[in-house]
């Protein structure tokens, strides 16, 4: 009995962790790919760089949200 309960706990512990794993690469990435994408655009169009410098600001805060908000929900799944 008490194996069992020890053993689903470090499941659902192993799991958070991997889960958070997967969020902070895919924030890494995806914020990886607006940078990339950002300068590219500013180098074929420099007097556009403002707006696009505002536009992928925006987009990395978001993400940056989002994958908060992914290891927020990790933690509470290895508490519960």
């Amino acid at each position: 009995m008490l194996a069992s309960l020890l053993m689903d706990v470090s499941l659902a512990v192993f799991g958070a962790g991997i889960g958070a794993g997967l969020v902070a690469i895919g924030a890494g990435l995806g914020i990886g790919k607006i940078g990339g994408s950002a300068m590219e655009g500013i180098a074929r169009q420099p007097e556009a760089g403002g707006k696009i410098q505002t536009a992928m600001i925006i987009a990395a805060a978001l993400i940056e949200g989002v994958s908060l908000f992914g290891v927020v929900v990790c933690l509470l799944i290895s508490l519960g």
